[in-house]
């Protein structure tokens, strides 16, 4: 295991040494070129590796030995970060030596978002240790962290959660902007890996051993951030549980109980954003599935699903994630366990999505939206969290009159689209069309159309449709039933703002 001891008398000297060798972001994308820096994101390390061969530079040395899992010279290595030789790597347990080689123990490298830069240690990949991974292996940076990190809203919050850390990725990211930071995991190599790491970045973090909710007892938070061990896993005999993926629960399990406890560990207003699979049997729409999770939590529930796999491709996902590939002894029998496993409980489809959890501050009905967005969104998707979060929340509380009251904007990245057969008078197809957060495509009336057409907070909604009944020579009251439900949506997604 890394040793925290070993940075606590000068945790900022690796890193400034780091900085030095500018084994940074920009560092290594200058060293590497645009292809090898691609591939090597696709965990393919051959184009790095030619890159790099001959290259004797402190950041080619580094990219080597930590991204790449090839041994170095000590020599070479002595010289890429000067006060943190391999004697001094060594003792810290991130790389150990073979004569005058020296080997990376464990993965570490830069990252970071546009106003942070961090260096994560975590276990060697399968792809850098040509092996199937430990149960116990601890997962650096990867596309399921960074999803969930893109998604959270940024908030300034007092306290903030970080349930189920791994190495810590997400508490790196809340430090920006939570005062106090607790993470919790089951697995005791992933506390320590995190411990290291927060020490690497000058951070403070309170980290715990536990299940769930188990070790913060009845703490409160105003934000908590979640990516669980949310694979659905056999519970059968020579399937083996990873510590990073697997939950211990059958089917979907960890992740409802994650839900149902939530309302007990949120603050008022409190936000929890977090990762999670469903099964979907036979006959079922994921929406009811899902949307059974919230009944009678009190929670407001925005739940995205971002994509479907069937049975199959699900085996077949999770077979390998591990480093057992097809062909290879014992992945059938792997394979086999898993499909037998959804077929013995009539599981027809897994969905992968993106849940957004608030605590109401005050007592209204809570409200619950599900919808299928597959296609790209923003990002980050966070500040699009936080604006639609605000914006169902004011639609909750102001009711009808008060969005009719209200005096609506048209975002500034709206667009509309119009679509007739040639030569007809008037479209048959009327498309608001959001560029940023999820990307909205709206199909609309005529109606609403010209409703949108005229939001510039000049007139409020109730005023503009009264004009526009008028205009079309219908009831007043049967334009805003009728109109009423598309609006709130585009207020919902931010299409129109309110102002609030």
């Amino acid at each position: 295991m890394p040793n925290p001891a070993s940075l606590a008398d000068d945790p900022a000297a690796l890193r400034r040494a780091l900085i030095a060798a500018r084994f940074t972001l920009d560092g290594i994308s200058d060293c590497l070129g645009p292809m090898a820096s691609q591939a090597l994101h696709r965990e393919q390390r051959l184009p790095a590796d030619l890159v790099t061969r001959d290259d004797t530079s402190p950041v080619a040395t580094l990219v080597r030995l930590f991204a790449l899992g090839l041994p170095v010279g000590v020599r070479q290595l002595d010289r890429a970060l000067p006060g943190w030789d391999t004697a001094r790597l060594r003792s810290a347990g991130l790389v150990r030596t073979d004569g005058s080689r020296a080997h990376a123990a464990y993965d570490l490298r830069p990252y970071g978002e546009d106003d942070h830069q961090w260096w994560v240690v975590s276990d060697l990949s399968e792809v850098m240790t040509g092996e199937p991974l430990p149960v116990d292996h601890v997962l650096g940076i990867g596309g399921a962290s960074m999803t969930l990190a893109s998604w959270t809203p940024r908030r300034p919050v007092a306290r903030a959660l970080d349930l189920g850390t791994g190495c810590g990725v997400q508490s790196l990211h809340l430090a920006g902007h939570a005062e106090h930071i607790v993470a919790t995991d089951t697995s005791a190599r992933a506390l320590e890996i995190a411990a290291w790491n927060a020490a690497l970045n000058g951070y403070e973090w309170d980290l715990l051993r536990g299940d769930l909710f188990r070790p913060v007892g009845g703490a409160e938070f105003d934000l908590i951030v979640s990516n669980p061990p949310f694979v659905i896993t056999p519970r059968t005999d020579g399937v083996p549980t990873y510590e990073y993926r697997d939950g211990g629960r059958v089917g979907d399990g960890v992740v409802r109980s994650l839900i149902r406890q939530l309302p007990q560990h949120l603050n008022p207003g409190g936000v929890a954003q977090l990762l999670a699979n469903w099964e979907v049997p036979e006959g079922k729409e994921w929406r009811d599935v899902v949307g059974e999770w919230f009944d009678r939590t009190g929670l407001d529930a925005w739940v995205v699903q971002r994509d479907t796999q069937d049975p199959a491709e699900y085996a077949e996902l999770w077979s390998g994630d591990g480093g057992l590939r097809a062909g290879a002894t014992g992945f059938e029998q792997l394979y086999g366990a898993w499909l037998h496993d959804f077929e013995a409980r009539g599981i027809a489809e897994i969905g992968f999505g993106v849940i957004t959890v608030q605590l109401p501050e005050t007592r209204r009905r809570p409200w619950k939206e599900l919808v299928e967005v597959t296609g790209p969104v923003q990002s980050p998707m966070g500040p699009a969290i936080d604006a639609g979060l605000r914006a169902r929340t004011w639609l909750a509380e102001a009711g009808e009159q008060g969005l009719l009251d209200a005096h609506l904007t048209v975002a500034a990245d709206v667009t509309e689209e119009r679509h007739g057969r040639p030569g007809a008078e008037d479209p048959s197809v009327i498309v608001i069309r959001q560029g940023g957060g999820l990307r909205r495509a709206v199909r609309v009336d005529t109606a609403v159309a010209a409703f949108v057409s005229v939001c510039d907070g000049e007139l409020s909604t109730g005023q503009a449709l009264g004009a526009i009944a008028s205009l079309l020579d219908v009831p007043t009251d049967e334009l805003v039933r009728g109109s009423l439900p598309a609006i709130q949506e585009l207020v919902a997604d931010g299409l129109l703002l309110t102002g609030a």
